[in-house]
């Protein structure tokens, strides 16, 4: 048996018989995808975030990011059809994944809500995003997520900032 935490989003995947490999770090706060590719000893454009994020009328969606991009919201919101997007608050970001901020995974949510993803994501060979705690990623092929997730794809990331 493999010796990682069985959270909704393992369930999720092992029920739609996805393969993926689990990896557990040890989670450092404000660490981010930085600290989790490091450990890793991955590309930080391989760590994929799961951002919470809302639109004005409160709608929550997922948008799935490179560990090293972050998430033109104007551009998001023009794609979407809607005013403005804007991160959730960790406490309604965790109402509505039913997981900790820091291990907010896109699989088994407590809510469906659409999601977002950069479609650049599915040029890459492999993946790693969050397995639903923190300090714990698997790692799948991107493609994958089209058969478990509902995703829309869209070109909205900007490189970070150093």
């Amino acid at each position: 048996m493999a010796d990682y935490p069985v959270t909704p989003g393992v369930r999720l995947l092992r029920s739609r018989k996805i393969p993926f490999i689990g990896h557990l770090y040890p989670f450092e706060e404000h660490g981010g995808t930085h600290h989790a590719a490091e450990v890793l000893k991955v590309s930080e454009h391989e760590v994929v975030k799961t951002l919470v994020m809302e639109t004005e009328s409160k709608k929550p969606i997922l948008v799935l990011m490179h560990g090293d991009c972050e998430v033109s919201t104007r551009q998001l919101a023009r794609l979407m059809g809607v005013k403005h997007i804007t991160p959730c608050e960790v406490e309604v970001a965790q109402k509505h994944t039913g997981y900790q901020v820091g291990g907010i995974s896109p699989f088994g949510t407590r809510r469906q809500m659409p999601v977002y993803a950069e479609s650049s994501l599915f040029q890459l060979s492999r993946i790693y995003i969050n397995g639903g705690k923190r300090g714990f990623l698997v790692e799948i092929d991107p493609n994958n997520l089209r058969e478990v997730l509902n995703v829309t794809e869209v070109e909205v990331a900007l490189q970070a900032s150093p």
